[in-house]
């Protein structure tokens, strides 16, 4: 079992990066193995909606990492994915990256566990994860919880390190979505997922 954690920050080891870290040693001490990739301080561009993914299987912009990391998101059992906060929502080349990562894989995503971290020096971080979780409900991914929303505060990474609450609160993700993981992968090898419909029903607002 694996989770891939998605640094979402420009920053390398700043405030995102220190509580995707207390998240992934949980997931480790669970026994899961963990891989965190760095995409906040990457040139990525956003999607053009130009559908070649259709075709393609991929997207047609292949210079940056978005197929690169969709290869590991689709072997992987869970996606963690952490951002700073900015203006009251997630950093812009992350979404950027999310909105291409999500849109141009066909892979099967139900039931890979999924959970949005989100670092702000004071406030936005209920909003941010609001975005951030929108990706893993539209792909039918069962959402970790903690025992309060999944947010540090700090300016710094050694700020953050002070902030007991956020600490606490990754700590008790990590364990969580440990749990979550190994459930899943239980009642899969047992055949007892939820039957699939057939059709995908799509009904615009709008009729002719």
């Amino acid at each position: 079992m694996k989770v891939l954690l998605i640094n979402g920050s420009p920053h390398a080891h700043g405030c995102t990066y220190t509580a995707l870290s207390v998240v992934a040693d949980e997931l480790q001490k669970a026994g899961v193995e963990t891989e965190t990739v760095h995409v906040g301080h990457r040139d990525i561009r956003g999607c053009i909606g130009c559908y070649k993914c259709r075709e393609l299987g991929r997207c047609v912009f292949d210079k940056d990492m978005v197929n690169e990391v969709a290869r590991k998101f689709e072997q992987a059992d869970g996606l963690v994915i952490g951002s700073p906060v900015y203006y009251a929502g997630p950093n812009g080349t992350l979404m950027s990256f999310l909105n291409r990562l999500f849109f141009s894989t066909s892979f099967d995503k139900r039931f890979k566990v999924g959970a949005a971290v989100v670092s702000a020096r004071r406030m936005g971080t209920t909003t941010t994860l609001d975005t951030l979780n929108k990706y893993f409900l539209h792909g039918e991914m069962p959402v970790a919880a903690s025992r309060y929303w999944n947010a540090v505060h700090g300016n710094t990474a050694e700020e953050v390190l002070k902030d007991e609450e956020g600490l606490q609160t990754m700590r008790v993700l990590g364990r969580n979505m440990a749990f979550l993981i190994r459930a899943i992968h239980a009642e899969r090898e047992r055949g007892g997922l939820p039957e699939q419909e057939s059709r995908r029903i799509a009904t615009n607002f709008i009729r002719l």
